[in-house]
């Protein structure tokens, strides 16, 4: 029964584990890794992070165009899912710059650099995001 109870509570705390081990993407965790810095310093950190992460995205949007033409598939169907990664790609940037803008929006009259640091932190937020469902679309796709 102990053994039981053991693999039991072992199993049930996984998901925890594995929540706790993944990257922390959110806008909250990434000011505070700026945070340390005055209101001007958080700004530049956080304009630099939504900085690499856009290098980081433009790269991840590449691989995924350049693995879908080694994809073990028909032309026809390689063919549409760079269209459809194009024009998600597209929609992805116009949802993000919309979202953001929102986000920031919510500052209200915060002072300083109160708009901009939201901006930001959420452009790397939902950048990073990006990349990882990205990089997740192309986990098991078969290739050439």
């Amino acid at each position: 029964m102990k053994l039981i109870c053991f693999w039991l509570a072992a199993y049930l705390s996984l998901p925890a584990f594995a929540a706790s081990a993944a990257p922390a993407f959110s806008e909250r965790a990434f000011r505070e890794e700026c945070s340390a810095f005055s209101q001007a310093g958080m700004r530049d950190c956080l304009a630099k992070k939504a900085e690499d992460s856009q290098k980081a995205l433009r790269q991840a949007e590449e691989k995924v165009a350049n693995t879908l033409l080694r994809w073990d598939e028909d032309a026809k169907y390689i063919n549409q899912a760079k269209s459809k990664l194009t024009a998600s790609n597209k929609d992805f940037a116009k949802h993000r710059d919309s979202q953001c803008e929102f986000l920031a929006s919510l500052r209200g009259g915060g002072a300083g650099n109160a708009h901009e640091i939201g901006r930001l932190a959420c452009i790397t937020e939902l950048n990073s995001n990006r990349v990882k469902q990205l990089r997740d679309a192309l986990s098991d796709l078969p290739l050439k």
